[in-house]
């Protein structure tokens, strides 16, 4: 064990098993030093356990659970392909919300997984971010994570 699995078992966090992609693109790729995630959905064993768009039938605490389950699957497809202890930091989460037009706290939703981020990594889990609202996402899902994460050598 290293010191990323000492710290999601202090946190009592098992990593999921990776979702099986719908499409032709793979969970995750390692380019040199650097893994990119594809989106990833707030899958619970295989399912989504709300759907929906944010402010209407989603309230903004619920899309922020979704978006830390969504990051939590992100970090299981980053272990697939370069093991969880090989991550040096996180450097950038781009997040997707499902919302209506008149939403604007897709900020506030994303913090979710942000916070989560650096609940596991600490300092090296602050990054960049992006929060982006639109009108729909593959299933109905309220929100979609990926991360791009810098990897030991």
């Amino acid at each position: 064990m290293g010191i990323w699995n000492d710290r999601l078992t202090e946190l009592g966090i098992t990593l999921p098993r990776v979702a099986a992609p719908v499409g032709g693109y793979t969970p995750a790729i390692r380019s040199g030093m650097y893994v990119y995630t594809s989106g990833q959905l707030p899958f619970v064993g295989g399912t989504l356990p709300v759907t929906g768009k944010v402010g209407d039938s989603v309230d903004v605490a619920q899309a922020a659970d979704l978006a830390r389950t969504a990051a939590l699957n992100a970090l299981a497809a980053v272990d697939a392909v370069a093991g969880i202890d090989a991550v040096v930091r996180i450097v950038k989460v781009t997040g997707f919300v499902a919302s209506l037009p008149s939403f604007t706290g897709q900020a506030q939703v994303l913090n979710g997984a942000s916070t989560f981020l650096h609940d596991v990594f600490g300092p090296a889990g602050i990054h960049a971010r992006s929060a982006v609202g639109l009108a729909v996402l593959p299933l109905d899902s309220p929100v979609e994570v990926e991360l791009q994460v810098e990897i030991a050598s």
